[in-house]
């Protein structure tokens, strides 16, 4: 029978570089452009400690994911390995999460590139927020259709743009954040939304912690890495360096140049705090080569999740997970059409919410799950093949779990029922196929 037969492979195309430019045009996009904002508005000037809980938390989980995928380099990621080392309903779980959670961030992704093209262009947002951010997601879409080499060219090109213009952000902007002294961080544990405090700092690094995990996509793309044992720790390692850097500078002069209020309000009413707070700056144009960068980096971030979420899917279908015709793959190898297509579309769909802060808060909880079954799953890996000691996995196992419910109880509920619902429909699959 044709299902039987082993399923056809995607070819092995992507070094290190390329690797870890894939991992920053994933992670340099929607956290540092819109998430920093969302975070500054719950934890105020804290923020900055949110930003680095979260990347030592990402530490952790990128850590585990690096010795997962290289001694298991396949498309799919944590719900390939859910399987390979724990069980169906834990394989099931890490996929069905990983596309709620990563469609959501993605649709994040467009409605921030849509909000700083349009406010670039001076351009009403109330009109044409949604319709630009779900063109960008058909064009995007129909470029990730085209295969990974094509979509590898382009986001080199993306990444090198923003982080030329980070770098302009940091640098030209460090003289008006700390013109004052330090008094835009007087009052550092009070927050405009929430009023601050610890459990207020715990939140936001939930949501700063979903910003760095874009490494992830290195290991989803395990099947198309070439020497996947050293190329993919090595390039986890570096992307996660250098974002960690990036992002913990980029917080600080946002704060010192405008405040967290600042940072929140431009958010809220414009999905930019970035190209806000570059306004404030002594060097002309500043802002706008920041929206320029900004712009290209949600398209990167988008181009990098509808290519992780289709591989997830491809993985899925080949398991009948989900309908096997997203299990399918074109005659030279490439792609995973049917699956690419109906992430376009799930994508498109998210970003009619309308709301960066509503989808980013909901992928918080759902992609801390995913990443829970992660460190779960790299501590059943032998020692002899283990990369890593296993006290990595069990902080990151401990911090994905404790950072999840630190994220409003709305956000959660709606993740448990969707964890339910998955489950059930995994259930009534198995039980079809069996009887098939």
């Amino acid at each position: 029978m044709p299902d039987d037969a082993a399923p056809k492979r995607l070819t092995r195309e992507l070094g290190t570089f390329g690797a870890v430019m894939m991992g920053l045009g994933s992670i340099v996009g929607t956290g540092v452009f819109v998430s920093i904002g969302i975070a500054a508005g719950i934890a105020g000037p804290a923020v900055i400690i949110a930003v680095a809980l979260g990347a030592m938390v990402a530490t952790f989980n990128g850590l585990s994911s690096a010795q997962l995928a290289a001694n298991h380099a396949v498309s799919g990621g944590t719900y390939e390995y859910g399987y390979e080392f724990l069980s169906p309903a834990f394989g099931f779980t890490a996929g069905w999460m990983y596309l709620i959670a990563k469609s959501a961030s993605a649709a994040t992704a467009a409605l921030g590139f849509s909000g700083y093209l349009l406010g670039a262009i001076g351009v009403n947002m109330d009109v044409w927020l949604v319709p630009v951010a779900v063109l960008a997601v058909v064009v995007l879409t129909a470029v990730v259709y085209s295969g990974l080499r094509r979509s590898n060219i382009t986001n080199i090109i993306v990444v090198s743009i923003t982080l030329a213009a980070l770098g302009l952000f940091v640098v030209a902007g460090s003289p008006t954040a700390f013109s004052d002294g330090l008094n835009g961080f007087a009052n550092f544990f009070q927050a405009p939304e929430t009023g601050g405090g610890w459990r207020a700092v715990l939140y936001a690094s939930a949501l700063m912690f979903v910003a760095y995990t874009g490494y992830g996509r290195i290991a989803t793309l395990g099947e198309e890495v070439r020497s996947p044992r050293t190329t993919i720790p090595r390039a986890i390692i570096v992307t996660l360096l250098v974002t960690m850097t990036l992002y913990i500078a980029v917080a600080v002069v946002g704060v010192g140049a405008i405040g967290a209020d600042g940072l929140s309000e431009a958010t809220a009413n414009q999905a930019a705090p970035l190209e806000v707070a570059a306004r404030a700056f002594d060097i002309p144009g500043v802002s706008q080569v920041v929206a320029f960068g900004a712009i290209t980096a949600m398209l990167g971030v988008l181009l990098n999740l509808i290519l992780g979420l289709s591989r997830v899917l491809l993985a899925m279908g080949r398991r009948a997970d989900m309908p096997r015709i997203f299990g399918r793959i074109n005659e030279e190898g490439t792609t995973p059409g049917p699956a690419v297509l109906m992430m376009g579309a799930v994508i498109a769909g998210l970003a009619l919410i309308g709301d960066v802060r509503v989808t980013w808060s909901f992928s918080a909880f759902t992609v801390l799950v995913y990443y829970a079954i992660t460190n779960l799953a790299a501590l059943y890996i032998s020692a002899d093949n283990r990369l890593f000691p296993a006290w990595v996995s069990v902080a990151g196992l401990v911090s994905c779990g404790s950072l999840a419910f630190f994220v409003e109880p709305l956000y959660w509920s709606v993740g448990l029922g969707l964890i339910a619902a998955g489950l059930l429909w995994h259930l009534l699959a198995r039980r079809i196929r069996a009887k098939g």
